[in-house]
């Protein structure tokens, strides 16, 4: 095999390990959505933009996510609701608490939609900060 053949196996092995072991470790959840994103516990009265989220109680740990990046994807339906996933992954931003919410993540509303269906109201997720 010559020298660029073994590159690209490698540089496609590598590839493929990064995006397993990305979701070995993901971490199970629950997401929810809501729709006034400012004020926020994280950013006060400015704007992140839409693709935001708010940390319930097992992952707000005083404040410490605020301003990370999560990965979000839906695994399933929590309510009969039959197949409300879209197989698609949401990048969002924490910018607030959710204290006592049924959810790991309260996302936005955009958020959300763009990975399940807002019919559904409440799903299973996988995340990754």
């Amino acid at each position: 095999m010559g020298i660029e053949k073994s590159h690209l196996v490698i540089t496609g092995t590598a590839i493929v390990m990064a995006y397993l072991m990305s979701v070995a470790f993901a971490t199970p959840g629950i997401a929810t959505f809501y729709t006034n994103y400012v004020p926020s516990a994280c950013f006060g009265n400015q704007n992140n933009g839409v693709m935001v989220a708010a940390a319930g109680d097992a992952l707000w740990n005083n404040g410490k996510v605020c301003g990370k990046m999560f990965s979000v994807r839906c695994t399933g339906p929590r309510n009969p609701v039959p197949h409300p996933c879209t197989n698609k992954t949401v990048t969002v931003k924490m910018v607030d608490h959710c204290p006592g919410c049924p959810s790991t993540i309260d996302l936005s509303k955009e958020a959300f939609t763009a990975i399940a269906n807002p019919v559904a109201g409440i799903i299973n997720i996988d995340y990754t900060q």
